[in-house]
């Protein structure tokens, strides 16, 4: 098993040549940027040249800690002063197609913020922007590179568990939601923030369903307005299904954070690591059963790198290498329009009650 992990770990090495290292910028200052991407980015050895935030003292705090050596007054500045070549912006959705837009007409390549735009028209004039400008733009859909997921998707596309049958993804969380004040109010809260990483995620592994089912419920007591569980199924051709459920007022406070990819020839179970003691976490948990290498029951795979801050480097990784060499982005913009379209499903099966064809 040892040599057959080779193929996997490789697969899961985010190291990013020094060749397609570029100057970044950053447009936001909020947690996510001080606490992975940024702590990510000086672990790649990757140059943050500057930043901004509207709450200019929180991003001149933030510049400090990180050493970062200008700090702009507002986004037409640094995109006006910035020796950037690529630009990461990390701002609520709402936000995000205007300065997408601008960042664009800058010349400049880019990482956007998941999720990508509040709804599918803007996100595809946003995919039609950067098609049109050349220019290489991403979607920080991260999870695609932690190495539990990431390992598991390279062990299905080396066929170790034959052919997909079904995706189930589980969490029981105490989510502290008051993290994020200015989710409070949102209407559309757990699937677009929180569960659109597990939906992208089964997007990348099984494709586009035939229809979608969703039903949605809020705890009474609970902090924002919007809906903390959700419990959505996909149907595919050939009788493929999904299952992702989202509890997120366990008042058990026993997280759990389970994903099985089940197949006609094993299976593969794991752990989100991350969400048992969130924002700290720990590494996946990664284990497979195969008939097809074969394997002598449940091997379990050595699981080394962290959601937070790793797989962030994974995301600004597959940007810069796109960039540098050609290579597809792993979550690009164009690409994540449809996980926006899969999102516009889920709430529209949520909102009626019934089942949305794609």
């Amino acid at each position: 098993m040892i040599s057959l992990f080779e193929a996997i770990s490789k697969y899961c090495d985010l190291e990013i040549p020094e060749a397609n290292k570029l100057p970044i910028a950053i447009i936001g200052a909020g947690g996510i940027v001080d606490g992975a991407q940024l702590p990510a980015y000086k672990k790649a050895g990757l140059e943050v040249v500057g930043l901004t935030d509207i709450d200019i003292n929180r991003a001149q705090e933030v510049a400090q800690r990180h050493a970062i050596p200008n700090v702009f007054p507002d986004v037409q500045s640094l995109l006006a002063g910035t020796t950037a070549r690529v630009i990461d912006i990390a701002v609520p959705a709402i936000e995000q197609p205007k300065i997408f837009s601008k960042v664009i007409k800058s010349g400049r390549h880019v990482l956007a913020q998941k999720p990508l735009a509040p709804t599918i028209h803007q996100g595809l004039e946003m995919a039609r922007e950067a098609e049109e400008a050349g220019l290489i733009a991403g979607v920080n859909q991260q999870l695609r590179f932690d190495e539990g997921i990431a390992a598991a998707y390279k062990m299905v596309e080396l066929g170790w568990i034959g052919k997909v049958t079904n995706f189930t993804i589980e969490v029981n969380l105490v989510t502290p939601w008051e993290m994020w004040p200015w989710a409070k109010d949102l209407d559309r809260l757990e699937i677009m923030l929180h569960s659109i990483h597990y939906h992208d995620v089964v997007r990348w592994f099984l494709g586009e369903p035939k229809s979608v089912f969703c039903a949605a419920g809020t705890t009474n007591g609970q902090y924002p307005k919007g809906e903390t569980r959700t419990i959505s199924t996909y149907i595919y051709s050939g009788g493929v299904t999904a299952l992702v459920h989202a509890n997120h007022i366990n008042r058990g406070e026993d997280n759990s954070a389970l994903f099985r990819i089940d197949g006609d020839m094993g299976s593969i179970r794991g752990s989100l690591g991350l969400l048992y003691d969130y924002p700290v976490g720990r590494v996946d948990t990664l284990e497979v059963n195969s008939k097809a290498i074969p394997t002598d029951g449940w091997v379990p795979y050595p699981v080394t790198q962290r959601w937070f801050p790793d797989a962030f480097i994974g995301t600004m990784g597959s940007v810069l290498n796109a960039i540098a060499t050609g290579s597809a982005v792993r979550s690009s913009v164009q690409d994540n329009v449809n996980t926006l379209k899969l999102i516009d499903a889920l709430y529209e099966s949520m909102d009626k009650g019934i089942a949305v064809n794609l």
